[in-house]
């Protein structure tokens, strides 16, 4: 099931997305949840409920009429793991980076979620923009201390992702957050497919691209750190909660590994077999209205 939040006559609501059509949740079944991450949080038999409600249900509109939004809006976390393919690896190697002898990982802070097509923001304070392409993944079930054989049954399902990285702030200190946490930098979706709708999350191929360019391209089956061994390294830390997000590693050709970094109007676009893209272009930041 492909789970969306979209916007349409001012109205913003998460629904059904089937054969390039989108039906709000609410005339699927009338008291179904208001987020997406409480429809994970109810776990199978509310998913089994819609399933079987929707091929009556009524009001859908064409996907090319709706704007898709970030599909999950409310996030508690947004964990994301460093140099998780051999490849990735290997080139920031090159670059005088130490290879981790250990799951590396960091945050990106949920402020910097953006839609699925909506506009990045290259910084003002950065000109080493970059691009990730990674699988995403949704915690579908409260846990702690989860076992490696156990962790793909806390699953709520997986998305598109562009892990954008600032990375003359990455680099700039010990830890990674602020170079991966810029406002618009995190733009996921465009939906999330369930857990049941993929027979093998380590076997799809993920592309990315710059102004049509590829730029990389690599099967998740090549992390070195796979799904299962992440949700079980984190939650021996940390409870995880039903919406939290996993960005799982990219893979080689980085902007880094060329010196070809995003400049505004370049036009970047993420896909991943069977979960679709995600396509964002880069403008120059905005002066907000309150900056002083």
């Amino acid at each position: 099931m492909k789970l969306a939040r979209f916007t349409i006559n001012g109205t913003t609501t998460i629904g059904i997305v089937t054969n390039h059509r989108i039906i709000a949740l609410e005339r699927v079944l009338p008291r179904a949840p208001a987020t997406i991450r409480e429809v994970l949080a109810a776990g199978p038999t509310l998913l089994r409920q819609i399933a079987e409600a929707l091929p009556t249900a009524t009001g859908d509109y064409a996907l090319a009429d709706v704007h898709l939004e970030a599909p999950i809006q409310d996030a508690q976390k947004y964990l994301a793991i460093g140099m998780n393919y051999q490849d990735h690896a290997d080139e920031a190697a090159k670059a005088g980076i130490p290879i981790p002898k250990t799951q590396l990982w960091f945050n990106k802070q949920v402020s910097c979620i953006r839609g699925p097509y909506d506009t990045v923001y290259k910084p003002r304070v950065s000109d080493k923009m970059d691009y990730e392409a990674e699988l995403g993944v949704v915690i579908g079930k409260r846990c702690r201390y989860v076992s490696e054989a156990d962790a793909r049954s806390v699953v709520g399902g997986y998305f598109v992702a562009n892990d954008l990285t600032a990375r003359d702030w990455q680099f700039a200190s010990p830890t990674f957050t602020l170079g991966k946490s810029f406002d618009t930098h995190g733009p996921i979706g465009p939906w999330v497919v369930t857990d049941d709708e993929i027979a093998d999350p380590h076997a799809l191929e993920m592309r990315l691209f710059v102004n049509g360019e590829l730029r990389q391209k690599q099967i998740t089956g090549n992390m070195i750190y796979n799904i299962w061994q992440q949700i079980h390294h984190l939650s021996q830390v940390m409870t995880l909660e039903p919406g939290d997000l996993i960005a799982t590693g990219t893979c080689a050709g980085v902007g880094i590994a060329s010196d070809r970094f995003l400049q505004p109007g370049d036009v970047v676009r993420v896909e991943i077999d069977q979960l679709g893209h995600i396509e964002n272009r880069v403008i120059e930041e905005p002066v907000a209205d309150y900056v002083p």
